[in-house]
């Protein structure tokens, strides 16, 4: 019989656009009855995630900043399963996947030194991160603790977003979207599913795996699934990126609450 494994996105996912997944409690619940993994899967820092695993009780692995490191609790796995090329991080083993934050805060100044109206979390204050994404200034702070990963908006809207886009492509680096633009190098959500699937594996055994996102930067860790659920936004739209993925679930209600539902049936089917 398959072990249950199951990712998941933060924002428009398990939390809702007031950071709550209070709507979410009967599934999560239920996951840590079973004792069903949960990882989160996240564009979050790793200290903003590390305030949601406390909030969680929640001691799995996870994954920061659009799949840029793969956070695992030391002793979680057996070192021997381990790949090669793992750091040590204070009580954590890092693979890390994405670039360094310096260079993406050096493209970032590229961009602007061209002419580009271009403005990245690492030129902004902790207020300004907390007008643009809703978060208490507290909060702010630990989105501004970035290793892999470059949030980025347009001072003059989506104008020149192509030949943005285009530039980034030529510096050899990657973005992706998800409320805001990010900037990042090789990494994405769905190298880091697979990382941590082959040691779920070695751990484990055979592994059934489910991921829940609801954004463009959702699509890989999706793709890297056997069960991907689809959250509907809070408009109760899909996006449109998601909308044709092949074998999906698609939620009924948009969030936490779709989560919650679409999860518990899922668990009493599988």
């Amino acid at each position: 019989m398959k072990t249950l494994v199951i990712f998941t996105d933060l924002d428009g996912t398990l939390l809702d656009e007031h950071y709550s997944f209070e709507p979410a409690k009967e599934a999560l619940e239920e996951l840590q009855r079973r004792d069903i993994p949960l990882v989160l899967c996240s564009s979050k820092t790793r200290a903003e995630i590390e305030h949601y695993r406390s909030l969680l009780k929640n001691s799995h692995p996870f994954v920061a900043e659009n799949g840029g490191g793969v956070f695992i609790q030391k002793g979680y796995f057996k070192e021997k399963t381990l790949p090669e090329g793992y750091e040590q991080r204070e009580n954590y083993i890092l693979i890390r996947l994405g670039a360094d934050y310096k260079i993406l805060r050096d493209a970032i100044k590229k961009l602007q030194q061209k002419g580009y109206r271009i403005k990245g979390f690492g030129d902004m204050s902790p207020e300004e991160i907390s007008r643009l994404t809703g978060l208490a200034p507290s909060e702010a702070l630990l989105a501004m603790k970035r290793e892999f990963d470059e949030p980025f908006i347009l001072l003059n809207g989506e104008k020149r977003i192509e030949q943005i886009l285009k530039e980034i492509e030529e510096m050899g680096l990657r973005y992706t979207k998800g409320r805001i633009y990010h900037l990042l190098g090789a990494s994405d959500k769905g190298k880091a599913i697979r990382v941590l699937k082959e040691l779920y594996k070695k751990h484990l055994g055979d592994v059934l795996t489910v991921a829940l996102g609801d954004s463009p930067n959702d699509l890989e860790m999706l793709q890297a699934v056997e069960v991907p659920v689809v959250v509907k936004r809070p408009d109760g739209t899909i996006d449109e990126t998601l909308a044709s993925l092949k074998d999906a679930i698609f939620t009924e209600y948009s969030g936490p609450a779709g989560w919650n539902r679409t999860l518990r049936k899922l668990l009493t089917k599988l």
